[in-house]
């Protein structure tokens, strides 16, 4: 049996020392009790670690092996045992993240960063997933956390909200609306408005086509045979409009610009975790809270 790592440490000490008055001292105990420590590691080891005197302590042979031998054991338990703790904390490990691609410019991106920075342990790897597919695949245990827009439906999993966004609309920089600094939903509604397929998130398409309906409103929707065209062509005519979150400021390309829905409500994302939760899934969630807090993804 190995002795116990604490009377291990009080050896060292005292191999330093060579002194039980000077030893003890040093760890903070009385002189006695050092002295029993000793024997009772000398009795495990079922050898004579030390020849004492009235004055001095001496090294056996035995003794000297293990003064050597023990400091980088030690470390090396110290290091088993930090790892230990840190995986236990959800410090270490693979952790692998889905989201969609409308979180893909800024959020995702941002929490990745965040995660990386504060937990060197952590392997992270990030993959663009369809919006449907996201909270399945988190509580099936393909991935470890998922970022989607909208409160997306879901068994064995939990949404926490991480992001708040204003709705507003992309449009084209000469467009008649753009001169002004919000535009009324009834006269967004006038103009063609273009929504994105939604097969790709039916909860954020339904969310976007329900605020142009009304008794008064008929909108012209329509889908781009394109589902992703960065240069935004069918916006360039000066007439369409695409319902969009702020995020598009950060994304939209040369000639378009983007204003606010007066009065609309608010797109969220959010952190989709499973509903039984490790340390690591924890350290998740408490990473990305933090990191909301100091983007100010979710105001007062």
């Amino acid at each position: 049996m190995a002795p116990d790592t604490v009377s291990l440490r009080y050896f060292l000490v005292l191999a330093q020392e060579l002194n039980f008055t000077r030893a003890a001292a040093r760890i903070g105990i009385a002189q006695p009790a050092l002295s029993a420590r000793m024997r009772r590691l000398e009795a495990e080891l079922g050898t004579t670690l030390l020849i004492r005197n009235t004055r001095s302590v001496e090294l056996t042979t035995a003794g000297m092996a293990l003064a050597e031998s023990a400091p980088p054991a030690l470390a090396a338990l110290d290091r088993a045992w930090d790892t230990a703790r840190r995986a236990g904390t959800g410090e270490l490990g693979t952790l692998r993240i889905g989201y969609s691609l409308s979180t893909g410019a800024e959020t995702a991106p941002a929490l990745v960063d965040k995660l990386i920075r504060s937990s060197p342990g952590l392997e992270v790897s990030a993959v663009p997933m369809t919006t449907p597919e996201i909270s399945p695949a988190v509580a099936d245990g393909r991935i470890d956390a998922g970022i989607t827009r909208g409160e997306q439906p879901g068994r064995g999993i939990r949404r926490f909200l991480l992001r708040r966004e204003r709705i507003g609309v992309q449009l084209a920089q000469h467009h008649p609306l753009a001169e002004h600094p919000e535009i009324d939903i009834a006269d967004a509604a006038a103009y063609p408005l273009r929504l994105p397929d939604r097969t790709a998130n039916p909860v954020i398409h339904d969310q976007l086509s329900a605020l142009f309906r009304g008794p008064r409103l008929t909108p012209r929707f329509h889908t781009p045979a394109i589902s992703f065209d960065p240069s935004q062509r069918d916006l360039r005519d000066g007439l369409t409009l695409a319902p969009a979150s702020e995020i598009a400021l950060t994304t939209q390309a040369a000639g378009l610009t983007w204003r606010p829905l007066r009065g609309a409500p608010t797109l969220t994302i959010h952190l989709v975790l499973p509903r039984v939760q490790s340390p690591l899934h924890h350290r998740i969630r408490a990473i990305a809270k933090t990191l909301a807090h100091e983007l100010h993804w979710l105001p007062d």
